[in-house]
């Protein structure tokens, strides 16, 4: 029997390509047992719509303006809130997987996977279930830790992007020194020349 409005599992998605957007809530807006109630495309914003919507599952990619969809699984997780959060990336790396583990998310799962498995994952974790790739699972906890802490992480993410020092002080609320201190820090640790170095380093192994 087709469950009722009220029975729906209640979905936010957050995703910064409108395109990709709009796909994942029109696939998932055709199952009669699940409502998308509101999307997002930065962070930022996933983090105060979910607050407002408080749906049952919360879909995100991974890298988004503001805030990556690791940041706020965190957060939501350090809040209290009552979501289970799936994770949806191209990245297939385990030190993503480990830090997602870690934040409290539910599922990890690809964008290629097949569409129709996108739907039966939302049930899965509705239920409390964990849905994440076994093969995936099992390199997370196999692979080296992540060295950096979450703000030696933000400095190093910033400086990947070419942001100058002085703007990540003003960005994350810090004097220049203590930036400088964040990526030196993170430099020493992967073993990198310079912060460019280190910030792909960081992101070929998925700490960032």
């Amino acid at each position: 029997m087709p469950a009722g409005k009220r029975d729906k599992i209640r979905v936010v998605i957050a995703e910064d390509q409108a395109m990709v957007l709009g796909a994942l809530a029109a696939l998932l807006d055709m199952e009669s047992d699940i409502e998308v109630v509101a999307r997002a495309r930065t962070g930022s914003e996933a983090l105060k719509v979910v607050q407002q919507a408080r749906p049952d599952v919360f879909i995100t990619d991974i890298e988004m303006p503001g805030m990556t969809g690791l940041e706020v699984a965190a957060e939501l997780k350090r809040r209290g809130a009552l979501v289970r959060v799936i994770i949806l990336t191209t990245f297939a790396r385990a030190g993503y997987l480990r830090r997602a583990l870690e934040a409290g998310a539910s599922g990890y799962l690809l964008k290629d996977m097949p569409a129709e498995q996108l739907a039966e994952a939302v049930r899965r974790v509705h239920t409390g279930l964990r849905v994440i790739d076994p093969q995936l699972a099992a390199e997370a906890w196999t692979h080296e830790p992540d060295p950096l802490t979450d703000r030696e992480r933000q400095v190093l993410r910033l400086a990947g992007e070419g942001v100058a020092s002085s703007d990540i002080a003003t960005e994350l609320n810090l004097s220049e020194g203590t930036v400088r201190n964040y990526l030196s820090e993170a430099i020493n640790k992967l073993g990198a020349a310079n912060r460019t170095e280190a910030a792909r380093i960081a992101r070929s192994k998925g700490w960032l």
